[in-house]
């Protein structure tokens, strides 16, 4: 057996007959600091790479909040490499394994790794750590040692609830760079999952392994020098589970907004319990919104979830802009003069009261008839007092006709004679007629809730299509 220690003192303890001592008594004389040093790597004279493979089996994976961006991992760590200066099989021949605890791990060197993306990490058991080390009798050393740690996990947010994480356990060496020291994967399963694995918000899709080398320089300080360091990652792939957040968000919003519907079935007069039921509403969603956004981080881009609130909310707020709408026509006292039955004529009486009179102008000024007709709005009579109706207007009209005194003649005409109605004998006529209608403002009122009770539930199922679409498809 080749000694790394030429010179040392002739006191050192012998080997010969290993069989006879027991294993503390051997491993003394094995590891005894005249013939093995702890500092040294156990390839350091002859300059050639240290190869240490590494293995893990995952007992436990616990992916914490989502604003905390960590996740927390149960795992047993295991190292192989090979010390020839603990081989042994010459001097105890009888001897299958040295097996110790962290007693052995002082005696021996140990590859020095650290978890770089860590957050916290400690040794798991009770009295003695957990640490395992044996030495088989060709100096394959195996270390293992269980822990738990948090480790960061940046995530990408963008369609939470719906979001796929991928987060990694990063191995790296710290102290020997790669042209001294090699961390590898163990070729067959590097990483297990114990049986009893389950997780609670996630599931897990998939995992994996790869190898990596990392620069390590003094800006910042990622190992303890320059160079380039050997590192390990373990990656795995979990899908949030998004039952909890159908039944506990998504379904009660949709309640929230439909109920905010109720209010196209009251009388458009109705003030009390129509504010009531959507202000009410509108606070019970940003509570429920508010909720779930405490258990988010503060990121600068917007989610999927946020998309879904904004939505609602703007349904919400839509409803209550409805109902001020119709009330402000309600409270209308003049008809409204239209030419057809239809949103379009309706929308624009709504929003333009005089727009029946323009309509009217205009056919005025098309007329054969009245071709040289000039009408005085300053002679219109206020409905309340006309004893034909409300929106009951006269016009007075100079008329020219060719005769030998060539004098005008002024007579008064009603809204009715002017387009074509009341007048005697208007049936029988050859000018081309408009066919004009009337509506109370307490009818258009009542017409936009009508049509706000179909609109409404259509443009919201318009909304579900194109989330659920951009969230499961894109």
């Amino acid at each position: 057996m080749t000694m790394y220690l030429p010179n040392a003192p002739l006191d050192c303890p012998s080997l010969e007959k290993g069989d006879i001592y027991t294993q503390s008594e051997f491993l003394s004389r094995l590891a005894n600091e005249c013939r093995y040093d702890r500092l040294l790597l156990p390839t350091y004279k002859t300059g050639e790479v240290v190869y240490v493979h590494a293995s893990a089996y995952v007992y436990f994976i616990q992916p914490a909040e989502a604003h905390d961006l960590n996740f927390k991992l149960h795992f047993l760590l295991q190292l192989r490499w090979t010390d020839a200066r603990l081989a042994y099989s010459l001097y105890s021949p009888e001897r299958q394994k040295i097996i110790g605890e962290s007693d052995l791990r002082q005696r021996i060197w140990v590859p020095h790794l650290y978890m770089s993306n860590e957050q916290s990490s400690s040794l798991m058991g009770t009295d003695s750590k957990d640490v395992l080390i044996s030495i088989a009798p060709d100096g394959e050393v195996l270390f293992s040692r269980r822990m738990q740690a948090v480790l960061y996990c940046w995530m990408n947010l963008q369609k939470f609830p719906f979001d796929d994480q991928r987060c990694s356990m990063n191995l790296e060496s710290w102290k020997y760079n790669a042209s001294i020291l090699r961390l590898m994967w163990e070729k067959d399963n590097p990483v297990r999952l114990s049986s009893e694995l389950h997780l609670t918000e996630y599931s897990l899709l998939d995992y994996w392994t790869n190898e990596s080398v990392v620069r390590g320089d003094i800006v910042n300080m990622r190992q303890g020098g320059a160079g380039n360091y050997s590192a390990l990652k373990f990656t795995f792939k979990l899908g949030r589970e998004v039952g909890y957040y159908l039944m506990d968000y998504f379904i009660p919003s949709m309640m929230i907004v439909a109920m905010s519907w109720v209010t196209f079935w009251l009388q458009a007069d109705a003030s009390a319990p129509r504010i009531t039921l959507g202000t009410s509403t509108m606070l019970s969603f940003i509570t429920l919104a508010s909720s779930q956004a405490k258990t988010l981080p503060k990121v600068s881009y917007i989610k999927a979830s946020e998309i879904w609130f904004l939505g609602c909310i703007g349904f919400i707020f839509s409803a209550l802009v409805e109902f001020a709408f119709v009330n402000t026509i309600w409270r209308r006292k003049k008809v409204v003069s239209l030419k057809k039955v239809n949103s379009k004529y309706i929308l624009k009486s709504t929003l333009t009261p005089r727009l029946a009179r323009k309509e009217l102008q205009k056919e005025m000024q098309s007329s054969p008839q009245l071709s040289k007709s000039r009408s005085c709005s300053s002679l219109q009579q206020d409905a309340s007092s006309d004893p034909n109706g409300p929106g009951y207007n006269n016009y007075l009209t100079v008329h020219s006709f060719p005769s030998a005194l060539n004098l005008p003649t002024i007579t008064t005409q009603s809204y009715d004679d002017l387009s074509g109605r009341g007048r005697p004998g208007s049936e029988g006529s050859d000018e081309p007629k408009h066919t004009w209608t009337q509506m109370t403002p307490q009818e258009i009122a009542t017409w936009i809730d009508k049509r706000s009770r179909v609109l409404f539930p259509l443009l919201f199922i318009l909304f579900n299509i194109i989330y659920w679409t951009f969230v499961y498809c894109l």
